[in-house]
């Protein structure tokens, strides 16, 4: 069974100094009670529900953390949590966009982990957005840091991908200010998803076939349209331009990090290249192992390499047992 769990930070000040009024803190556990803990973390879009399947919520990494599967259930307990800002429904549609760092959201988890009196040192698995966080964690807490998996994520941005999301949100800026945040959100998501995936998958699954009358439209255009109005369905503009700007303003110093670190890369990463991830293992003072998947899926690699994903997150959950 899954455990809910809600603490109320109050007025939380953040690293750059704006507040964060009736800070939230939501966390989901499962798995056994008093086995040894591993947070769970992925990109913006992911949540505390890490592997539901009866709830309502569809566990957004279900296919990997079950009972019996690589991050088995019985054997460990996973604790996913929600990133602030809350959820687009406790915002004004007015509201400015709070700055928060991945330092911040670190702080948030340590202070879930203190909640939940777990003062062991846990093991973090972070993709994307959530391997920033892990980072930041594992630089302000290294006592309480076991081990890292880090998927798709780095010390820093890479240049081309602030450059796409600074468009991306400037995009939604845009739109608010004409009235249309909605569809200014929706058209910075399908912007993003050229960018979470390759051209060599685009390549194999759409023909350009022109699907429309005037002005044509194409099946990448329904592909990508369908995937701007599913995003506006889980994300307000004011939260996204949040996270993405988070995104931007990450930064560790990987001689900072001293934890063992699984890192893994996907050859096709635009936005993540593994050139950099390597960067960040060759930098790191603790012992690493670096990894590149051999994967046409670029960014997402880490929602859609499962099996692969698997053998290498069942040795690395195996291990914390183990250490544990």
């Amino acid at each position: 069974m899954a455990q809910d769990i809600e603490i109320c930070l109050g007025r939380h000040v953040l690293h750059t100094g704006q507040v964060l009024e009736n800070d939230r803190i939501r966390g989901r556990l499962y798995g056994k009670a008093g086995a040894p803990m591993i947070v769970i973390m992925g990109g913006i879009s992911a949540n505390r529900f890490v592997c539901d399947g009866t709830t309502g919520h569809k566990g957004w990494w279900s296919a990997l953390v079950h009972k019996g599967g690589p991050v088995d259930l019985n054997h460990v307990q996973v604790l996913g949590l929600d990133y602030a800002p809350q959820d687009h429904k406790t915002l004004h549609k007015a509201r400015t966009p709070v700055c928060i760092t991945t330092h911040d959201q670190a702080r948030r988890l340590f202070a879930l982990l203190a909640h939940l009196q777990i003062s062991a040192p846990v093991s973090l698995i972070g993709s994307s957005y959530g391997g920033m966080v892990a980072l930041a964690f594992a630089e302000l807490f290294p006592a309480r840091v076991e081990k890292l998996c880090i998927i798709s994520a780095a010390h820093c941005p890479h240049p081309l991908g602030t450059g796409w999301r600074g468009i991306q949100r400037r995009m939604v800026r845009l739109s608010q200010a004409n009235g249309q945040e909605e569809e200014g959100l929706a058209l910075a998501r399908e912007l993003a998803m050229t960018t979470y995936r390759s051209s060599e998958e685009f390549t194999k699954r759409f023909a350009t076939r022109q699907t429309g009358k005037a002005p044509a439209r194409f099946d990448v255009d329904d592909y990508l349209l369908a995937c701007g109005r599913k995003f506006t369905g889980t994300m307000g503009a004011s939260r996204y331009l949040s996270l993405s700007e988070s995104i931007d303003l990450h930064k560790v110093n990987p001689r900072n990090i001293d934890a063992p670190a699984l890192l893994i890369a996907s050859r096709t990463d635009q936005l993540t290249p593994p050139e950099q991830m390597h960067e960040l293992s060759k930098g790191m003072a603790g012992k690493t192992q670096f990894i590149t998947l051999d994967s046409p899926f670029g960014h997402d690699a880490f929602l859609k390499e499962t099996k692969v994903l698997g053998t290498h997150l069942h040795t690395f959950t195996k291990e914390a047992r183990y250490a544990a």
